[in-house]
């Protein structure tokens, strides 16, 4: 994120983020700002199946935001993309609350 930009990233994320929750094959899409890099943030974006991915990236909310978020980027982002089973996160057990 440029610096000038970072606090303003929710705001400037806001339409593509609104959008891409409103999908029908969205699990999630939660944006978060790292603790050691103010001009730092993660995306964590989830899609019921390989079609409900398909459908988000030939969206016209993704073909715009593609179009206008780098400009205020720093550099290219970074993805790990891999398909897991489920639709939920998993309770951690290791530090489990009664």
């Amino acid at each position: 994120m440029k610096p000038e930009h970072a606090e303003d990233w929710p705001t400037i994320s806001r339409e593509f983020t609104e959008a891409t929750r409103a999908e029908p094959g969205c699990l999630w899409f939660d944006w978060a700002r790292a603790l050691d890099d103010p001009h730092e943030y993660f995306l964590t974006e989830a899609f019921a199946d390989d079609a409900a991915g398909a459908a988000h990236v030939g969206s016209e909310h993704f073909r715009t935001a593609t179009a206008t978020l780098p400009g205020y980027l720093q550099a290219t982002p970074r993805i790990v993309s891999t398909t897991v089973p489920g639709t939920d996160w998993s309770a951690l057990g290791e530090m489990a609350v009664d």
